[in-house]
């Protein structure tokens, strides 16, 4: 599925890839049109119904990703809601196992996602996720999301790196085919985000694995060979 042996760096999306998906998609979804409608006089479904097309409409872009653009839409503090729910913040299956085995490996990690800065800290406070990889990068560095092609670009100034003997993990496809039109030599796709919703159809030309424990035997093969 990947030849492990050929890597030296492994960049790794975050939510929906090393945390559950569940966190965000019940925080959109759910979470946050109910306080919006407790704030603005209307009924969740009301709020629903205003909020979901809104959201739909930044798909792909920056602003899909960014707090600070949706709490001036909705007149809301969107990060302060997040953290109302912060308890559902959690480790998808196998991450520590996973990435303990890529560090024993000798693999650089790094964690590279869209999550705009403020929420990414408040995940990182919740999980402690950065002390388990090299470095973790926000695409808002950049101004630019992953599903741009010049974001890989922006990166490799950012974090040199060879694409060749680079792995990207994420669940998103847009993302994925991005990086491949970029150049980056290998990647993975991830099946199952969210822990409460059914896996994600395959793609044919594209390796997909459900759970981290479906590689783990490879990179621990891996780490004894180097040692």
């Amino acid at each position: 599925m990947i030849n492990w042996p050929s890597l030296e760096t492994v960049f790794l999306d975050m939510d929906g890839t090393l945390l559950d998906l569940h966190f965000d998609n019940y925080f959109w979804l759910h979470h946050l049109p109910r306080r919006y409608a407790e704030q603005h006089q209307l009924t969740p479904e009301q709020a629903q119904d205003k909020i979901l097309p809104m959201i739909m409409a930044q798909r792909g872009t920056l602003n899909w990703y960014c707090v600070d653009y949706w709490s001036d839409c909705l007149a809301v503090d969107v990060n302060g809601l997040k953290a109302e729910v912060s308890d559902r913040i959690a480790y998808r299956p196998d991450v520590k196992d996973f990435l303990g085995s890529l560090r024993a490996s000798g693999l650089r990690t790094v964690i590279v996602t869209n999550c705009h800065p403020k929420p990414l800290q408040l995940k990182l406070d919740r999980t402690e996720l950065h002390h388990l990889v090299d470095d973790v990068i926000s695409s808002h560095e950049f101004g630019k999301p992953k599903e741009d092609i010049s974001f890989w670009s922006d990166l490799q100034r950012r974090t040199p790196y060879q694409p060749a003997q680079t792995l990207l993990v994420d669940d998103s496809l847009p993302v994925l085919n991005s990086a491949r039109a970029a150049g980056i030599g290998h990647c993975l796709a991830i099946l199952a985000p969210d822990s409460q919703q059914p896996p994600r159809a395959s793609a044919a030309d594209l390796p997909g694995i459900h759970h981290f424990r479906e590689v783990l035997p490879a990179i621990r093969a891996l780490g004894n060979t180097e040692a």
